[in-house]
């Protein structure tokens, strides 16, 4: 531990102002550990989001450098420009306190993209087969391992210019489910996406499959989504 880091973290709301730590720059580690060392062994107030500390949970998203990231999997060897590290929360969310954004506007536009599986068939019905093979399955497979992380929302430029823009996750959801046989509400969801501040209003910067932790493509699906509502429309389905 012979260098330290010049840190500076985000405290307060949105009004709140950046404050400096030094912080022990050490083997291996990451974002996430320079936090946790500044609320164990500097600031205890410090507010900060985390869970599983691999990559699974996504919980630990901030702005790092200005960039959003997952913290718990970036290493500040990669990310250390001059011997020093800016740390704010996630853009485009409220900020609660410090690192800590609220999320709930984010899981309402998930909702409002209709982005719960409706079932078609109940309990005592059969099995569906689904080949793995078949071009909807694989469709919903590229876009499926969205944790809702929302790194892909702070990143995104046109969530900051629309506001009523329900965000790339969001209609990353929409679209497996679009490609889900097994789904009922297919009719509901693409006049969800469809209206005002759905798919057509990305603009297809692919700033959401740049920073993407999982690599996921959200603007393929977005694109698709935009063939398909207008697909249901020619044949007024919509």
């Amino acid at each position: 531990m012979t260098n330290t880091i010049e840190v500076s973290l985000w405290r307060g709301k949105a009004d709140g102002r950046y404050q400096t730590f030094s912080v022990p720059q050490r083997e291996n580690q990451t974002v996430l550990d320079v936090v946790t060392w500044v609320q164990r062994n500097a600031d205890p107030t410090l507010s900060y989001r985390f869970a599983c500390r691999v990559g699974m949970c996504g919980s630990c998203a901030m702005t790092v450098n200005g960039r959003p990231r997952w913290t718990c999997r970036t290493h500040t060897s990669k990310v250390v420009e001059n011997g020093r590290l800016e740390i704010g929360p996630l853009a485009n969310l409220p900020v609660i306190k410090d690192l800590t954004c609220d999320m709930q506007a984010f899981f309402e536009k998930w909702q409002k993209a209709k982005g719960v599986f409706a079932p078609s068939k109940t309990k005592n019905d059969p099995i569906e087969k689904i080949l793995p093979g078949s071009p909807p399955r694989q469709a919903a497979d590229a876009a499926i391992e969205c944790i809702n992380c929302a790194v892909c929302f702070a990143a995104c430029d046109t969530v900051r210019w629309n506001e009523d823009y329900v965000g790339p996750a969001a209609l990353n959801r929409a679209w497996t489910l679009v490609n889900d046989v097994r789904d009922a509400g297919n009719r509901d969801r693409l006049s969800a996406v469809a209206a005002g501040g759905g798919c057509h209003a990305c603009h297809s910067h692919q700033s959401c499959q740049e920073h993407c932790p999982k690599a996921l493509n959200p603007t393929a699906s977005i694109a698709g989504l935009k063939r398909r509502t207008m697909q249901a429309y020619i044949r007024r389905e919509l």
